[in-house]
């Protein structure tokens, strides 16, 4: 097993979806136990992998047995099975949350849908090929459409048309980039990329650049920079919670691309191409998470708010991206996994207001919550952890990337703009706290509790990674520290692949 472990974390929830389709007339409990088992499965398949990455560093696996960069490959690292796990805990909760409101059953072949969509997450992270990072996008984007659009209704419909249609540019786009530099290089495996742009021409240097930075853009829509944004409020704030908390790792994919492919194509050894891009994400970082600053404060509803945070955590993910320092990217690491799950149980915990205030206006007044003590306290928690105070995990993410951003020469826009947007992230979640616990009407008829004693379970459970992530930083801050120093050791992964060292490393 040890051997196959690369690609165990992609036929778990392939097979699960084949055979959810397969007994789907095995009814809907049937269903939910395969489901979740497993995501169980690959939870404790993802900790061996793990194991065995921070281990060996560098495992492969060879499908067809046609060596790189003629064949298909998998490359387990400890960032790309980082993102594995973390994207196996944020599906184990809202499949949870998902089954324990009923939302599974309110539209065909959920349960198969949200296994596709593990199964392209999965398969981003580990392909070690820039067209198979494109087949994968199209399955999980095919799958997300599907769940963005479950038991749909008008809102829903147009967010996802908007969603759709944008993807589908940012498809064909990575195509004309991938095109582009198999034409000049010929070959797509990232690691062979690499090396042949270490002796890249000048002639093709501006073409190379140029498709660089088309795959910016492709990625960068993923992660909902700026200008590419738009479209992730609406969709985020109109699917249901489950799967908008499942879609928290989503911008995430992004992000990864961005460290992957860029970081290992324009790392230290291409030349003139060396760290071209981390400039330009470091000022559209900036950017967006001003625009996202202006999308929190001026938020009407409480979803729409949430999408917004989500934004805004992807950007000073951006911003630590672009500082492009070990430092600095072992804060990115620590930031992504708070970020990540803090956003998916902000989602869930959205649903529960909503639910319980049946509203989602900020600007409607409502009896008192039936739960507004439990809800009350869990909504003050994810506040804490979202807008980066002490004692929880944002903070120290926070404190990392501010601290990482001093050697940078934009460190003073760099802090000003992190720490004014944090404050006013703050003053909004207080105003919006204030309107949906206190601000409220008097009246003989309170609201009923429809919420399920579970679906608070789950959202309190979520919420006590961010003081974990505090109480074993040490651990996790070498880790991330680990995970840096790999990323930045372009030359380790080009030999694990290729067994071939870049001339000067």
């Amino acid at each position: 097993m040890i051997n196959h472990i690369p690609i165990l974390p992609l036929l778990i929830p392939l097979i699960a979806g084949f055979l959810l389709l397969l007994f789907k007339d095995f009814g809907l409990k049937f269903q939910r136990i395969l489901s979740i088992s497993s995501i169980i499965v690959l939870f404790i398949v993802s900790l061996i992998a793990l194991s065995e990455a921070i281990d060996k560093q560098y495992i492969t696996y060879i499908l067809g047995n046609w060596e790189a960069p003629f064949g298909i490959i998998l490359v387990l690292d400890k960032l790309s099975i980082t993102m594995v796990l973390l994207t196996t805990v944020v599906a184990f909760f809202a499949l949870a949350y998902a089954i324990s409101e009923n939302i599974d059953s309110k539209g065909a072949n959920f349960q198969v849908l949200f296994q596709l969509q593990l199964f392209g997450l999965n398969g981003a992270f580990l392909t070690g090929d820039l067209f198979n990072l494109f087949v994968f996008f199209e399955i999980l984007l095919l799958a997300s459409y599907s769940l963005l659009l479950h038991f749909s209704n008008k809102e829903k419909t147009k967010a996802g048309l908007h969603y759709v249609i944008i993807n589908l540019v940012g498809s064909t786009l990575f195509l004309f980039a991938v095109g582009t530099l198999y034409g000049i290089l010929g070959t797509l495996n990232i690691a062979d990329l690499a090396l042949k742009i270490s002796t890249l021409d000048k002639e093709n240097l501006n073409i190379i650049a140029s498709a660089g930075l088309l795959l910016l853009v492709v990625f960068g829509l993923k992660a909902a920079m700026f200008p590419l944004y738009l479209w992730l409020p609406k969709a985020y704030s109109k699917t249901s919670a489950p799967v908008a908390a499942l879609f928290a790792i989503m911008t995430k994919v992004g992000i990864y691309a961005i460290i992957r492919v860029h970081g290992t194509l324009f790392g230290e050894y291409a030349g003139e191409l060396a760290y071209y891009h981390t400039t330009w994400v470091l000022v559209i970082g900036i950017i967006t998470l001003i625009m996202a600053t202006f999308g929190i404060m001026s938020s009407k509803e409480i979803k729409n708010m949430v999408a917004y945070l989500v934004l805004a955590s992807v950007s000073i993910l951006l911003i630590s991206v672009g500082i492009n320092s070990k430092d600095a990217i072992s804060g990115t690491i620590y930031y992504l996994i708070h970020s990540t799950l803090i956003s998916g149980g902000l989602f869930l915990l959205a649903d529960i207001i909503v639910n319980s205030r049946q509203s989602d206006l900020l600007t409607q007044q409502t009896p008192k919550l039936p739960n507004a003590r439990v809800v009350g306290i869990l909504f003050f928690g994810y506040a804490i952890a979202i807008a980066g105070l002490p004692p929880l995990s944002g903070f120290f993410g926070k404190i990392m990337i501010l601290y990482a951003s001093l050697d940078n020469q934009m460190y003073p826009i760099i802090i000003g703009t992190i720490l004014l947007a944090s404050l006013l992230i703050i003053i909004s979640l207080a105003k919006a706290g204030t309107t949906i616990f206190f601000n409220t009407l008097i009246t003989d008829e309170p609201l009923q509790n429809n919420i399920a004693k579970h679906s608070v379970k789950i959202v309190a459970v979520l919420l006590l990674i961010a003081p974990l992530m505090v109480i074993f930083a040490n651990p996790i801050t070498s880790f991330c520290n680990s995970i840096a120093t790999d990323i930045f050791n372009v030359n380790g992964y080009v030999n694990a692949v290729l067994h071939k060292q870049i001339i000067g490393g």
